[in-house]
């Protein structure tokens, strides 16, 4: 567990702890001795002093004897002789650690200090205190005394004095001893750890290392040999095991980049399928070429030997063939239109489940059994999807038994859905189409009833008063007639140029300031009618589309100009903001009243309605602003943000 010790972390610290107590001791013990030893010099100098001290007494009262005459300063050195020798006496019996003296610490030397302190006590003291008080007279037979003892006294003090040096010199012999002991101790002890950590750590960690070394030089088979079941045991093993699973997987190395080699050509391979197949699908093409390339290319990638693509028809709930390949004709018959609840593939459509399977053991929702009658070995379905809403099926045959994996079947699932995409997509850019075309349509009608529909009823009526005044012979009535029908005639013919100009509007022109430019000098050259161009901001291109709405809007404004205003000056303004860009086609005319001209009030004139349509289609406004005999005022209104070509 972690945190806990090992065995070789107990095993180091209890030969730390012993080697601790055992140093320990041995100093310990030394430092008993040398504690032992600390003041017996000072005690045996003090011991020895005694004996001089003793004879210096003796000394004193024979000198004080020979002079006759007793004095006071022999008898005062007496007595300070005779207190040194019980102070000493007593620091030998109690110690001083000041100076420092030790007290007797061996049961020998105690004695002989005890003998010597009676002696002096009963003896040697006495004597020397008669001294003192005796009459010159006593005093010879008191030195006397005094001389007969001294010889015995200072024998035990040289004893005692003997003593303690015989015991300070054993105990410093014991502290030479233990000192020898503890070099002993510390050279043997260094040579056990030596030998200790050599074997428990230094030992494994280079085999180890040697392990190590072989193994960077790729010898996989390298293994360390470990006895013990401690930390670098366990490391040991776990170096081996690593050892043994670096080998295995060495081993099996090769295998394993083949297969991962295989996986990847694999992958690449679908990659490539994918790819191929959605080029091709982001081309325009109708849904039976779409279908037919899809089905070769997912037929040569997958090596099928045939397939369908088949499509759903909501109005009879059956799937109708679209294309296949290496289909025969009894096939075909059977299931060029089946039912979209019928067989395998009528389940898949309406599951959205792809499937794949041996035919020789066909599941039960396999009615017709057509594949199988076939010869194909494999027969698979795959829905055609377009966000959830179901299109079709597209199958794949093989009369080899192919077993698809789980990749390829996901594969060709998804390239089902982008079969799917590509089929709406074209449907979308049908029905835009079909959309724009009839929007054109719808715009053309309204021009051709706005303009020449109108002039040939009015041509229809002159000619049917041509034809009765010509009856009744009114030969001037008929000329004038006929003068009405040459001036509709031209006027339907001036429509005509007029509606040929609107729908042949190029869309490549440089930009819009100059497409403006170009049909004021046209409109100038046919009507003779002073134009204005006047423009202010920078020169931007709106995209193709729009700007043709723009130019049909102006187009439009100048025929109705030329048509009813009666106007002699024109002006045209562009003005482009930070917001938006405005377009102003103003006159000087008659004018007229937006809100009563009939003209305005007809749905199907081209007039205001359809000016209007042209500029929501590209999101903009288009306004109308006249007054009678005031002139009239077209404002376009479009945002910039939106509106310029990149």
């Amino acid at each position: 567990m972690p945190g806990k010790p090992g065995k070789l972390s107990r095993k180091i610290v209890g030969m730390l702890v012993v080697f601790f107590v055992v140093a320990a001791t041995a100093i310990g013990l030394t430092l008993l001795i040398s504690w032992q030893l600390e003041g017996v010099a000072a005690a045996i100098n003090d011991a020895g002093s005694q004996r001089m001290r003793s004879y210096r007494m003796g000394l004193l009262m024979a000198s004080d004897l020979a002079a006759k005459v007793p004095g006071s300063t022999v008898n005062q050195v007496l007595l300070e002789e005779v207190g040194r020798f019980d102070k000493v006496l007593r620091d030998l019996h109690q110690g001083d650690p000041a100076r420092p003296l030790s007290p007797p610490r061996n049961g020998d030397v105690l004695a002989r200090l005890q003998a010597v302190g009676a002696v002096w006590t009963e003896i040697v003291r006495p004597l020397v205190e008669r001294y003192l008080a005796a009459s010159p007279d006593e005093r010879g037979a008191v030195l006397d005394r005094y001389d007969a003892e001294l010889e015995p006294f200072v024998g035990q003090i040289n004893a005692l004095v003997l003593a303690m040096e015989q015991s300070y010199a054993v105990d410093t012999n014991l502290l030479r001893t233990v000192q020898a002991a503890l070099v002993a101790l510390a050279i043997v002890g260094t040579y056990i750890l030596i030998r200790f950590f050599s074997l428990l750590v230094i030992q494994p960690v280079n085999e180890l290392h040697a392990g190590m070394q072989r193994m960077i030089r790729d010898d996989l088979s390298v293994r360390v040999p470990f006895t013990s079941n401690d930390e670098l045991g366990g490391l040991a093993n776990g170096f081996n095991r690593m050892a043994e699973h670096l080998e295995r997987v060495y081993g099996t190395l090769e295998e394993r980049v083949e297969a991962e080699t295989r996986r990847l050509a694999q992958r690449n391979h679908e990659l490539s399928i994918l790819y191929s197949v959605t080029t091709f699908l982001s081309e325009p093409a109708p849904v039976s070429v779409l279908s037919q390339g899809f089905l070769d290319r997912i037929m040569s990638a997958l090596g099928a030997d045939a397939g369908a693509v088949r499509m759903y028809e909501p109005h009879s709930e059956r799937l109708c063939l679209v294309t296949s390949e290496g289909l025969s004709d009894d096939f075909l018959d059977r299931e060029a239109d089946i039912s979209c609840h019928d067989c395998l593939c009528g389940e898949v459509f309406q599951s959205g489940v792809p499937a794949a399977f041996a035919t020789a053991a066909p599941p039960d929702g396999m009615k017709f059994r057509t594949c199988v009658r076939e010869g194909f070995a494999t027969a698979t379905a795959f829905s055609i999807l377009y966000d959830k809403q179901k299109l079709g099926v597209y199958n794949l045959y093989f009369r080899r038994p192919q077993a698809l994996s789980e990749q390829e079947v996901h594969l060709l699932d998804t390239l089902g859905h982008h079969l799917g995409v590509a089929i709406e997509n074209q449907r979308l850019k049908s029905r835009e189409k079909e959309l724009a075309v009839s929007e054109e349509r719808n715009l053309l009608a309204q021009e051709l009833h706005d303009s020449i529909a109108q002039g040939l009823a009015f041509l229809n009526i002159e000619v049917q008063l041509l034809q009765d005044s010509l009856r009744k012979g009114k030969v001037d009535e008929a000329m004038q007639t006929a003068g009405q029908l040459r001036e509709g005639v031209q006027e339907s013919y001036d429509d005509v140029r007029e509606l040929l100009v609107h729908f042949r509007t190029r869309v490549h022109q440089s930009d819009l300031d100059t497409a403006i430019q170009s049909t004021l000098e046209k409109f100038e050259g046919q009507t003779g009618i002073a134009t204005e161009f006047d423009r202010v901001g920078a020169v931007s291109t709106p995209v193709p589309t729009d700007e043709i709405q723009i130019m049909h809007i102006v187009q439009e404004s100048l025929s109705n100009i030329r048509k009813h205003a009666q106007a002699s000056r024109v002006k045209v303004g562009v003005r482009r903001d930070a917001g938006r860009i405005t377009i102003e086609i103003e006159d000087d005319g008659v004018g007229f009243d937006p809100q009563n001209d009939p003209n305005c009030l007809s749905d199907r004139h081209v007039g205001l309605k359809i000016m209007r349509e042209r500029a929501h289609r590209i999101g903009g406004e288009c306004r109308v602003a006249s007054k009678p005999g005031a002139g009239s005022r077209v404002t376009l209104t479009l945002p910039r943000d939106n509106k310029e070509a990149v």
